[in-house]
């Protein structure tokens, strides 16, 4: 038997008193991915430092007297915790049915968000104040009513958790050959804890779900409208739908039920709690070198931890509905300088769609001062002619208006030729 390392030592390395708290934000936001990739419940197995905290957090979705009692706070829905289901959306515009929702929900805001961040097509010429994005989607695939959307876990991510969960078990088996069963077992507790919970955790189903549309419906075309950007959604009722209407949820084994307990989530989150309060006072009774190798363990686990903590969540929600529920549907966008110009393009790519395009226009720009009102009245005019939008000196150099007004309308007349040309470019470029 050979001697234990630092035996000799007088120092005592107490780590029992961060080990339930040191890392938790970053062990919290790394089981917020478990839903999102296939197989990843599998990979928790290694010992997770926070386990105080994930207990606290994570036991707020047992819901009973008996766990409210124990991890108090308020019951949320999973969707919610997991923040699947926590986002606003901008404001929806039926072009067909002249709905108008003030406020939609989360995947259209993450809808738009992936539209932003889209690379523009093509960007105007003209004048800039403000940068204003529109987006076309086209939209063909009508997702289920139902779906269980999940992103294959890439192999890189698998190979990278080996890394912990490999630190662990070694750091374990190294304190069991130098028999400091104490660090041994702790090591071994939060290694099966945090496994169990990961696997519990995850085994809730991420679920896509819109709701049924009438067969009378009429055609879902419509706007989402955002402060300097216009998402264009083409396509039938249910798939705009999915978008403004659909949610991302969280559905576990016994959530059929009238009152859901989810006891095993419960059970879960009193074993981290136990894990704390053991390594709190059997961390302190072991070697200096057992408790060297426990904050090792727990190192490599924080390390592991904020790199998934790293991971962009909401471009993974985002992939997941453009990917899997909407199948990747051709999008193309184009810049446009200012927001009047904006408007106007949008209208323009619309064309016959549109049945009323003073109401959008009105909508979208509701300014009415005498310019706005002049300028409206003949952008409107030229619409309705066809053909080229261009307009001449004597159209902004009128009478009973001031210079300042003259300039302006000068430069809103401007902001509609930059619009036309831009439509040119997109018609030349879809040809």
């Amino acid at each position: 038997m050979p001697p234990i390392p630092l035996q000799h030592s007088d120092f005592t390395l107490d780590a029992s008193g961060v080990a339930g708290f040191f890392g938790g934000d970053e062990a919290i936001s790394a089981m917020a991915t478990v839903h999102m990739y296939e197989s990843r419940k599998w990979l928790g197995w290694y010992n997770s430092p926070g386990s105080y905290t994930v207990a606290k957090r994570y036991g707020q979705l047992a819901n009973s007297r008996f766990w409210d009692g124990l991890f108090p706070g308020g019951n949320v829905s999973p969707a919610v915790m997991f923040e699947l289901d926590n986002m606003k959306g901008p404001t929806y515009h039926g072009l067909h049915s002249g709905a108008v929702i003030p406020q939609t929900g989360h995947l259209a805001h993450l809808f738009v968000s992936e539209c932003k961040a889209m690379e523009a097509n093509y960007r105007t010429e003209g004048r800039i104040t403000r940068p204003a994005g529109v987006t076309i989607a086209e939209l063909s695939h009508v997702p289920p009513l139902e779906l269980g959307p999940k992103l294959s876990l890439p192999v890189s991510s698998a190979l990278l958790s080996a890394i912990p969960i490999a630190v662990s078990w070694g750091t374990c088996i190294v304190c069991g050959v130098f028999r400091d069963w104490w660090c041994c077992s702790m090591i071994l507790l939060g290694i099966v804890s945090s496994g169990l919970s990961c696997f519990v955790i995850g085994s809730g189903k991420c679920t896509f779900s819109r709701p049924s549309v009438a067969s009378a419906a009429p055609d879902g075309d419509g706007l989402l409208v955002t402060d300097n950007d216009i998402v264009v959604l083409k396509g039938r009722e249910e798939v705009i739908d999915a978008i403004i209407m659909g949610k991302f949820s969280i559905q576990y084994s016994d959530d059929s039920e009238p009152h859901p307990e989810r006891r095993n989530i419960g059970l879960c989150s009193l074993l981290l709690t136990v894990q704390f309060l053991a390594q709190l006072l059997l961390i302190p009774q072991g070697t200096l070198f057992g408790q060297i190798m426990f904050l090792t363990s727990l190192a490599f686990s924080w390390g592991y931890n904020s790199w998934l903590s790293s991971l962009d969540k909401a471009k993974l929600q985002r992939d997941m509905l453009i990917e899997k529920v909407l199948n990747k549907p051709p999008m193309k966008k184009y810049e446009l300088g200012t927001r009047t110009a904006m408007v106007v393009f949008v209208i323009l790519a619309l064309g016959k769609q549109l049945e009323e395009p003073r109401k959008l226009l009105e909508s979208l720009l509701p300014n009415d001062t005498k310019v706005w009102k002049r300028w409206k009245d003949t952008v409107l005019e030229r619409l309705k002619m066809g053909g080229e939008i261009c307009f001449q000196k004597d159209e902004w150099d009128v009478e009973g208006y001031s210079e300042s007004e003259r300039n302006l309308l000068k430069t809103l007349y401007e902001d509609a030729e930059a619009a036309w040309r831009t439509h040119r470019k997109r018609s030349q470029i879809a040809g």
